[in-house]
């Protein structure tokens, strides 16, 4: 079974789970508080600090939506002699 890291207010703890526990909420073992899954970058060899800040920070995705993001649904296309793969050749 996988081991978890979990934050509480009284600081951090390891849980082993299984994967179908993975999701569940959990209560600390010292103050009895629901716990936040910690999502931590594996096999890295040394994590950048700005970067494991934002990975400890932050156990959910965000989506982001650009302002005045360009239009690239209609696709360009300069096909010559009729070979799309031979583009910019």
């Amino acid at each position: 079974m996988p081991l978890y890291d979990f934050r509480c207010n009284c600081g951090v703890f390891e849980q082993i789970r299984s994967l179908q526990q993975a999701g569940e909420p959990i209560f600390c073992p010292t103050c009895q508080t629901v716990a936040k899954r910690l999502v931590s970058a594996v096999g890295i060899l040394k994590t950048p600090t700005q970067l494991s800040k934002r990975v400890e920070q932050s156990g959910e995705p965000r989506v982001v939506q650009r302002p005045n993001a360009p239009n690239h649904s209609t696709p360009k296309h300069n096909h010559h002699h009729g070979r799309p793969w031979a583009i910019g050749h």
